[in-house]
């Protein structure tokens, strides 16, 4: 299982418009919130994205991109992303490898039934590809301002540490 301090292992996913979504292309680039979510159309699940797409803009001034994933197929999350008026790439993992690696994919007991799928998680992977921060079994109600300030301490911690490395060779 995936932990703090972990290399957030690379994938490439198609989204919504079924263009190409290369993690390792990000690298350096910015922040990223992995948005893990069960399916399109439930009421947590858009909740979750909606209060994700609302807030985009804010996570933007800290250096973040947010993606959400989830099992449904590219059509699903275009229709999803439309019927809601989400603004946050929405990525399919089909065949849930990528839920897979990042430990998210697993078998629960629902209602007393045996059930696969995924476990709504958030990962918070910093510019040089690093897991910074972990959320497993979230609720979604509040889980966007939760993630926030966890990246906003997130960017302040970067700026005090090249505050630090600087004055070093002052």
């Amino acid at each position: 299982m995936l932990q703090v301090g972990d290399v957030a292992p690379s994938f490439s996913l198609p989204d919504a418009d079924m263009e190409i979504f290369d993690l390792a292309a990000e690298r350096g680039l910015h922040h990223l919130v992995l948005v893990f979510f069960p399916h399109a159309n439930r009421p947590g699940c858009t909740l979750q994205a909606a209060d994700f797409s609302d807030h985009e803009d804010e996570f933007a001034r800290f250096g973040c991109i947010v993606v959400g994933i989830s099992p449904d197929d590219c059509m699903t999350h275009a229709d999803f992303r439309d019927r809601h008026g989400l603004s946050i790439r929405l990525l399919s993992d089909e065949d849930a490898e990528v839920c897979q690696q990042y430990g998210v994919w697993q078998s629960r007991k629902v209602d007393g039934i045996e059930r696969t799928g995924v476990v709504r998680s958030t990962f918070i992977i910093d510019r040089d590809g690093v897991i910074r921060h972990v959320l497993r079994d979230v609720s979604p109600r509040g889980h966007a301002a939760e993630v926030f300030n966890l990246v906003r301490n997130l960017e302040a911690d970067n700026a005090n540490a090249n505050r630090k490395e600087h004055g070093r060779h002052a």
